[in-house]
């Protein structure tokens, strides 16, 4: 896999692909996150080094598996979810101690456009589980509008060509 390093407009923040030797730091930051991610993280949390690490091995090429990284240090994962391409699903997550920077707001922006101009994708989706409003005001900040509600999410979407 490429060495694609994608920065973002925060100072010192880029994405790059997950791969398997971030299986370790990928681990650590779950487990010092695991109050802040809730009960949707709890297969990754549980999962073991190895089984991150083969994961990440499985990043495809174009990758649709991100790291967010600040000043070289792990402190996030962006995903692109190949549904049914070009439609994608989108999940995020920066860890409780950079929130609130803007980080999560340009990694949607930076994976959106890579998502267009990669993989030539028409529509990206994203669920965001009630009472997450930092989450629903990153995706709104990004030009996403909610477009249904269930009974522990509201579902997102972003049209990117039309």
């Amino acid at each position: 896999m490429s060495r694609l390093t994608i920065p973002l407009s925060v100072e010192g923040a880029v994405l790059r692909p997950l791969l398997p030797l971030d299986a370790c730091a990928y681990r650590a930051l779950l487990q010092r996150n695991t109050h802040h991610l809730g009960p949707d993280y709890a297969d990754d949390i549980c999962a073991t080094e190895a089984q991150q690490a083969a994961a990440f091995a499985g990043n495809p090429d174009p990758p649709v598996m991100f790291g967010i990284f600040a000043t070289d240090e792990l402190i996030g994962r962006i995903d692109l979810v190949p549904v049914h391409p070009p439609r994608y699903g989108l999940g995020y997550w920066v860890s409780e101690d950079h929130t609130g920077l803007g980080i999560a707001t340009a990694a949607v922006a930076a994976v959106v456009d890579y998502a267009q101009q990669s993989l030539a994708a028409t529509d990206i989706f994203a669920g965001v589980a009630h009472g997450n409003t930092a989450s629903e005001r990153v995706l709104e900040r990004n030009c996403f509008a909610r477009v249904a509600e269930f009974d522990t999410y509201c579902r997102f979407h972003r049209a990117l060509i039309g």
